[in-house]
């Protein structure tokens, strides 16, 4: 199938999203050292704020898988990642506690509907390109990442107040959300790239089991995201001693190395398959994790958190194309049920980290996801729903839409 100027509009405009998810994302969570420093916030009641973003869109992420299959996945992105952005400026700004919730809640809502429909835009440009590209995707989501926190390492080091910190990331991923939707498909071309479907046939069902399997995979890799998204700053700067300006560099190591194993990840997939790059990027995350637990200075862990990133770089690409393989008719119903276990995996992580600080400490926290990454190596070969030693992805044989 020749690849047309189209599809390679369709590719921009999905990476144009992903970086957008990434930069505010990143922009945000490295920032909560300053929103516990201006809230007055207490450890405890910081692991209540931290789980709110989950949750709430875990129903961002349902809404969206209500709402794609009957207007498409580009609609419901095109509103939901300029949301992002609003959001997060007035997390930034906000006065007083009533408004911060407020507008961590709608960030959390917005940011679940962004990560369910652009990985229905990246499926859907997987599934034209006829190769596996999704990893790359994934790639800009963490160069995303790594300018946001680099811009509040670079704040933190000015002292810029966090309103203007925060709304300035904000507007640049306004100005690329803006640009990047009307690149993406509409519901008719992302329906033409899969088995024949009428635009008003209700949704597929599902076989839920292979899901699950996969989606807990996912779960144990979020956990180790969520403790290093939510704690890295604060580990490094309250049990490691680093300065305001070092302590977002955990989560920079940690996206960087996510990014770089991205860029390049999309090669042992097409050569091996899944299962192999997934078990073995597991044990390395646990490696990384563990080099975490036991760092005695913020540069040691800040390498752990660089490993973990390389290591456990191919876990959520491939089990968005894994989805895909399973929801032929390209709804994008299965990408949004996996896409609830990455915030079942933040919930956990973020309330599981939380109390073991309260009870022995951050370092302890950090070992209880080292442990958790190893169970992926187990989870590892239900991802060989995606064709292994082929550049294209298929639906398993042995697990059919009903």
């Amino acid at each position: 199938m020749p690849i047309e100027q189209r599809d390679r509009r369709a590719r921009l405009g999905a990476a144009g999203a992903y970086f957008v998810q990434g930069l505010c994302f990143a922009g945000l969570v490295t920032r909560v050292p300053a929103l516990q420093d201006h809230f007055h916030f207490t450890d405890g009641q910081l692991t209540l704020i931290l789980l709110i973003v989950p949750v709430v869109a875990g129903v961002g992420s349902v809404l969206a898988g209500v709402l794609a299959p009957r207007i498409g996945s580009s609609p419901v992105l095109r509103v939901a990642g300029p949301l992002v952005c609003v959001a997060m400026t007035g997390a930034g700004f906000a006065p007083d506690r009533a408004v911060l919730y407020l507008s961590v809640s709608v960030f959390g809502l917005a940011l679940g509907a962004v990560d369910a429909t652009v990985n229905m835009q990246g499926v859907a440009v997987q599934e034209r390109y006829g190769r596996s590209i999704l990893v790359s995707f994934h790639g800009v989501w963490s160069i995303g990442g790594i300018l946001g926190s680099l811009a509040n390492a670079g704040a933190g080091r000015l002292h810029v107040h966090l309103g203007p910190n925060l709304g300035v990331i904000a507007l640049v991923g306004l100005v690329f959300a803006i640009l990047a939707g009307p690149l993406q498909y509409r519901r008719g071309e992302a329906a033409a790239l899969a088995v024949d479907r009428p635009e008003d046939a209700p949704p597929p069902r599902i076989p839920w089991t292979p899901i699950v399997l996969i989606g807990l995979a996912v779960m144990m890799m979020y956990i180790a995201d969520s403790a290093t998204s939510n704690w890295s700053a604060k580990y490094l700067q309250d049990a490691l001693r680093a300065s305001s300006s070092v302590a977002p560099l955990g989560l920079a190591g940690y996206l960087l190395c996510q990014m770089l194993g991205r860029l390049v990840a999309d090669w042992p997939v097409r050569r091996f398959g899944p299962v192999l790059p997934v078990a073995a990027g597991a044990l390395v995350g646990a490696a990384g994790m563990g080099l975490v637990a036991v760092a005695p200075a913020p540069w040691l862990a800040i390498a752990g958190f660089a490993i973990v990133g390389l290591g456990l770089c191919v876990v959520v690409p491939q089990s968005f194309s894994a989805a895909g393989a399973l929801d032929p008719t390209g709804s994008g119903v299965a990408i949004a049920r996996v896409n609830l276990f990455n915030y079942a995996g933040f919930v956990v992580g973020a309330g599981l980290i939380g109390v073991v600080n309260q009870a022995a400490g951050l370092r302890w926290a950090f070992a209880v996801p080292a442990l958790l990454c190893l169970a992926v190596i187990g989870l590892a070969p239900s991802f060989r729903v995606a064709a292994p030693g082929t550049d294209a992805v298929r639906p398993p044989e042995e697990a059919p839409v009903s």
